[in-house]
């Protein structure tokens, strides 16, 4: 009895060499269905939301307006709204992923599993860029069908680097604050008094150099200036500032934001007691 107890080995964790591209995948997809499933609420009503600012500020507005930029107001405001969406989009769907999970006790879901900090954070960071970068593509197709503001790609690859470096800085941005965040009231705060603000006052409706001082010299210390305006390049050719600040300003952001969410889950803040 004692040799047969002795021959029984007990089992043993998986052991992942390397990258755990299933553990990864799996918690990818789960964000991916998370706001998918629901996605009247999550895809339609931002572009809802989008084709009523077109509806205020193009129809009622835009007749009225002399051209922006050498390019029609409806032409120049579109791509701003673009990326408002996508901007506010990715930050929400990281956000409220994680300040649930804390909320409803699912932390271990994801915590339990052997899947490293930086597994971790780019599940989530994925998660909400792939978000963002849905919504903007749906309400550009959108807003395209639109008579009167039509999109004309001038620049393929502003479009796609800012878009999606902008859809990765929210989705860290939104891991950040569903971190810090103990209930969804602060949660909210954040976005009223840090997101929106910032997203309106960087130059989606205006040009920014139209601004007295100091508000245009303030308004390029702010990033979403640089995501916006290089986002708008990518559709009309013309930038409000510098699109060689703006691609420097987006890849110090992501790495910066990157590392800094990585070590939040590796030293567990806010998820582990």
């Amino acid at each position: 009895m004692r040799d047969m107890s002795d021959s029984v080995v007990p089992p043993q964790p998986r052991d992942y060499h390397g990258w755990n591209w299933s553990g990864f995948f799996t918690l990818y997809q789960r964000e991916i269905r998370r706001f998918w499933k629901v996605g009247t609420q999550t895809v339609a009503a931002p572009v809802v939301t989008t084709l009523l600012y077109m509806l205020v500020f193009v129809v009622a507005v835009g007749p009225a307006r002399e051209a922006v930029d050498g390019v029609s107001f409806g032409h120049f405001v579109a791509p701003g709204l673009i990326m408002m969406a996508i901007l506010n989009n990715a930050f929400a769907n990281a956000s409220s992923s994680l300040i649930q999970a804390k909320m409803m006790g699912l932390t271990p879901d994801f915590l339990t599993p052997p899947l490293s900090p930086l597994e971790q954070v780019l599940a989530f960071a994925l998660g909400a860029a792939t978000r963002g970068v849905v919504v903007g593509a749906v309400t550009a197709i959108v807003i395209g069908l639109l008579p009167g503001a039509g999109l004309d790609v001038v620049h393929l690859w502003p479009i796609l680097y800012f878009g999606l470096g902008a859809s990765l800085i929210l989705g860290f941005a939104g891991i950040l604050a569903g971190l810090w965040a103990e209930k969804f009231d602060q949660l909210a705060a954040v976005t009223n008094f840090l997101i929106m603000p910032m997203t309106f006052l960087s130059g989606t409706f205006y040009l920014v150099d139209k601004l007295p001082e100091p508000f245009r010299s303030a308004s390029h210390y702010n990033p979403f200036f640089y995501l916006i305006d290089g986002f708008r390049y990518g559709f009309i050719g013309h930038a409000d500032g510098s699109i060689l600040v703006g691609v420097v300003t987006t890849a110090v952001l992501t790495v910066a934001l990157f590392l800094w969410c990585w070590h939040l889950f590796r030293t567990g803040y806010r998820l582990k007691t």
